[in-house]
């Protein structure tokens, strides 16, 4: 499917569009994925090359702030420059629930220190005995997400 078939389609409305045959539909999704992969890709080598430019300069000047991370700008020609290094951190959770059971223990309060959030597993609740989940299901709310489909031709899914 041409680029030029794909930007007749892109302007379609969604409703005159879902009332094409369905081989149309499949071939167009097929050719919006692969472009859309070649897309990243391209992304993925022009942020590589952006970062091969600037990222000892942008280490300089976090370090001359006194920083390892967060954002620094500074310019190259005519370009404004803002480079982010996000700070990720992550948290050992049997080392914090240790934490937590001593503040307890000495009589403080852990939520003045700590945010806790409790999660149950999906698989882990429908497996629970009825009496369980009755129990749980006044603290459960269940949505759903975006719905996705996957077109073949009859040739491919077999």
């Amino acid at each position: 499917m041409s680029a030029q078939l794909l930007t007749q389609i892109a302007a379609m409305p969604p409703a005159e569009l879902s009332k094409a045959p369905a081989d149309v539909l499949q071939k167009a999704l097929d050719a919006a994925m692969t472009e859309l992969a070649s897309a990243k890709n391209q992304l993925a080598h022009i942020e590589k090359a952006i970062d091969l430019r600037y990222a000892q300069q942008a280490k300089a000047l976090r370090l001359a702030q006194g920083k390892d991370t967060g954002i620094v700008h500074f310019d190259d020609g005519d370009v404004r420059v803002s480079a982010d290094l996000p700070k990720k951190v992550e948290w050992d959770q049997k080392q914090l629930a240790e934490l937590i059971a001593r503040i307890s223990a000495a009589g403080d309060n852990p939520a003045e220190f700590v945010e806790t959030a409790y999660r149950v597993s999906e698989t882990k609740y429908q497996a629970w005995q009825e009496s369980l989940k009755a129990q749980f299901a006044p603290a459960r709310t269940v949505t759903t997400g975006k719905a996705k489909y996957t077109l073949l031709s009859a040739g491919e899914a077999k």
